[in-house]
């Protein structure tokens, strides 16, 4: 019995609605997807980015594990190493896994021997940290004279906040899968699974009553279920998400039952792993009533709460969601971890109902606000992935928190999986790549080859070559953006919304097809040689945000094929892209650039920007060539101005401001992290204190504490003020205004107080001028009292 109806037409032979047995019945997805081993792409783009991930990003990753002592967390449980001191966060066990897991994948495609060998001495280190009855935390197991915080007293005592022991037991189970899997050792899903049964033993009705902290585990376990049949982990996944709610955070999707949920809220990745396991669950168990609420989440999401790349989480304040609409760019959080969350989301989506709108919204993440994470070179990342910068983004060689960066790890190798899928006689192709398939149908073995250079160019031949004449149904998905239908729903749209009906041949002659779904049917006997071909119009479509997205008023966004763009300054006129403005009616060319950043297609059109005199009101206008770069390629090439969204009013443009002595300052500060120098002196004029759209520099999370900032200035000036606009995110953040703060000036070698004219302004979202006797001086310190119980931050100083 079906829990929804499957309706199918013999001329359409398409699946028009999901089906899903009944629980207890053994059953997956009515759709299947072609796994990625027999998927093999010779493209120039995605194979090449693939390859630097096997030859430079999982080495460098496996070797980062162990410099950063990942590697000896689990040495100290097993009590090999003394138990002196661990890494910074509980979670970073799943570090290791993740790895594992991508590495696990190349060793799919590519044979390594040597690669394979280390990753059998990483599994043996964590066998021997795993405990006799299954437990596996290294945090807990290495009994460290101080432990972590985070732990409590007890195993899961803190589950339910930061302990983690389920999430990283989730990563576990999905590494021991793809390990298995690639190899056929057992050696890792023997570890998987002894864990396993540990929390079947421990947790349900009646036992252990808790909701993992941070989902995944819910994914892990469902895969253990399909790779070893036992049923026992696909109840616990089950329980693991009605036990969920209804009183517990926002913050974690515990303030409601899973199955009340209508709306995208809290941290973004929990989310969207919370939504990828309710899908799982729900294919293998046929719960309808978790289909309909991540039905009703999806489209929160993407009609209220997607930005334009691709990227979900709008706010640093909890990783998480901001309210509908709210989508700044500057401060965008648009994690990395939750751009390959929603893609894993998206997918399962479209396995469950057979639409073409959930890979639409799936290329956009993977050619924007994922691929964007990782550098060109492979050895250098992004954890937030923002849509603007002023220069305070830099892609970094590593972070304390490594989530994204083996998440990339084991994400890319994995990417040829979403090609194509298949149910029953009905064959998908879903994303465009050059290279071979080869794939199983009822009807008959069929092997698929495409022939393309997207997504530079929109020209693709896919070659269709059955065993021996076979009738199945080929559908090929026509891109949501060629029907100018940008994203599903009104959030993003583009000026021009007419299109016409993609021409499709079949050995040079048209062919009709039926629409359905997003999909182009052609529904025939297929024999060895047949060759599909179309061109996708590749047009340049200017992209508006609707109304009640503020932060896009008056912008428009570039947009070619699958990839966003942006403006970066290394390509434009002062390295400066804040102050461009581009007419709504410019004209746009795409010019190929082989020879930039690992070869792109770029965007050339007119336009403006202006910039501020010294002592003067008047701006000075140029005219210039404006280039745009992808958004994905933005970032390797140092750190510098970027904006996704282009203003074409030029009240929505910010000139390029006239140098001060503050900006021609040298800054230095009591806290080592030069990032944050530049926000002392770029000139950004903040909305409120707890502005987070632009640069702030913060001391937290010290409290109580006597600090300085430092200008030094570029030669000998006379000055006699001084204003401060304080960072204060509270309530909820850690900074506040200051309790106290002093102006020093360099007199020779010594730092005496100015004399001030009245007193010290301390005050919220303004400037805090302080006036004082003229001094002649080469240098100004501002030292800053921090709250007894918080930290304090600085928007801009400006000295006059």
């Amino acid at each position: 019995m079906s829990i929804l109806t499957r309706k199918k037409t013999v001329m359409q032979a398409a699946v028009l609605a999901v089906a899903l047995p009944m629980y207890g019945q053994h059953s997956d997805y009515p759709i299947q997807p072609v796994d990625f081993t027999h998927v093999h792409l010779t493209d120039h783009f995605w194979a090449p980015k693939i390859q630097v991930n096997a030859d430079i990003t999982i080495p460098y990753t496996l070797d980062q594990c162990r410099r950063t002592g990942r590697v000896d967390n689990f040495l100290k449980a097993a009590g090999k190493m003394p138990a002196d001191k661990y890494t910074e966060y509980p979670f970073d066990d799943t570090d290791i896994y993740k790895v594992i897991e991508g590495a696990s994948y190349g060793l799919q495609v590519q044979k390594n021997p040597k690669l394979e060998l280390y990753l059998d001495t990483l599994i043996q280190i964590i066998a021997a940290a795993q405990e006799p009855d299954g437990y596996l935390y290294t945090f807990r197991t290495m009994k460290a004279a101080k432990p972590h915080e985070w732990l409590g007293s007890k195993r899961y005592e803190k589950e339910e906040d930061l302990s983690h022991e389920l999430y990283n037991a989730g990563h576990l189970y999905e590494a021991a899968v793809a390990h298995y899997q690639a190899t056929g050792k057992k050696n890792l899903l023997n570890i998987a699974t002894k864990n396993a049964d540990l929390l079947v033993k421990d947790f349900g009705y009646g036992k252990e009553e808790k909701a993992p902290g941070h989902q995944v585990v819910e994914i892990g376990l469902a895969k253990l279920y399909r790779v070893t049949g036992e049923k026992k982990y696909l109840d616990l996944a089950k329980f693991f998400l009605d036990i969920r709610g209804p009183k517990g955070s926002e913050y974690s999707q515990a303030n409601k039952k899973v199955v009340d949920q209508s709306e995208a809220v809290g941290h973004a990745v929990r989310a969207a792993y919370m939504y990828t396991g309710m899908a799982d669950i729900a294919a293998l168990t046929g719960n309808e009533a978790y289909l309909k609420a991540i039905d009703a989440i999806w489209h929160d999401v993407v009609e209220r709460k997607l930005y334009i790349t691709g990227g979900i989480g709008a706010t640093g304040a909890g990783e998480a969601f901001g309210a509908p609409f709210q989508l700044p760019n500057m401060s965008a959080y648009a994690e990395t971890c939750a751009a390959i969350a929603n893609v894993y989301w998206n997918n399962r989506m479209f396995l469950l109902h057979g639409d073409a709108k959930y890979i639409d919204v799936l290329e956009r993440i993977l050619y924007n606000g994922l691929l964007s994470g990782v550098s060109l070179s492979g050895d250098r990342f992004f954890y937030p992935n923002p849509l603007a910068s002023m220069g305070q983004h830099q892609r970094s060689a590593w972070f304390g928190c490594a989530c994204c960066i083996s998440n990339m790890t084991r994400f890319l190798p994995s990417m040829p999986g979403y090609m194509y899928a298949q149910d029953k006689n009905n064959l998908y192709v879903n994303l465009f790549a050059g290279g071979k398939a080869n794939i199983t149908l009822p009807a008959g073995t069929i092997n698929l080859e495409q022939q393309t250079e997207y997504p530079w160019e929109g020209k693709v031949k896919i070659v269709v070559s059955p065993e021996k004449t076979t009738a199945f149904a080929l559908q090929v998905r026509v891109p949501g953006w060629s029907k100018k239908e940008l994203v599903p729903g009104d959030l993003y749209y583009g000026a021009d919304k007419r299109a016409k009906p993609l021409a499709i041949t079949l050995n040079g002659k048209p062919v009709k097809y039926d629409m359905v779904k997003g999909y182009a049917v052609i529904n025939r006997s297929w024999k060895k040689g047949d060759v599909i071909a179309f061109e996708l119009p590749m047009d340049i479509q200017k992209v508006y945000a609707k109304e009640t997205v503020k932060d896009d008023k008056n912008r428009f966004a570039l947009q070619r094929g699958p990839l966003i763009y942006c403006l970066e300054g290394p390509d434009n006129k002062d390295s400066t892209v804040q102050n461009i403005v581009v007419n709504k009616t410019a004209a746009i060319q795409a010019v190929n650039k082989p020879g930039l950043l690992n070869g792109v297609t770029v965007l050339e059109m007119k336009g403006s920007s202006t910039k501020r005199q010294v002592n003067a009101e008047e701006l000075i206008k140029s005219e210039q060539t404006v280039t745009a770069i992808p958004y994905y390629s933005w970032a390797n090439r140092g750190p510098g101005e970027m904006v996704v969204w282009i203003p074409y009013e030029a009240s929505a443009a910010k000139p390029k401001p006239a140098p001060t002595i503050a900006s021609k300052s040298k800054v230095s500060a009591s806290i080592q992290s030069p990032r944050m120098f530049k926000a002392l002196n770029d000139q950004y004029e903040p909305e409120d204190s707890k502005d987070q759209n632009g640069t702030y520099l913060h001391w937290w999370p010290k409290k109580n504490t006597l600090e300085w900032v430092q200008y030094d200035f570029d030669q000998e000036y006379t000055v006699s003020q001084s204003q401060v606009y304080w960072f204060d995110d509270g309530p909820w953040g850690g900074c506040r205004i200051p309790a106290s703060w002093k102006i020093y000036y360099k007199k020779g070698d010594e730092w005496v107080p100015v004399q001030p004219i009245g007193n010290y302004e301390t005050a919220k979202d303004k400037y805090n001028l302080v006036k004082f006797e003229p001094i002649k001086t080469t240098a100004l310190k501002l030292e800053v009292q921090l709250p007894a119980e918080h930290a304090t931050g600085i928007h801009e100083w400006i000295v006059k």
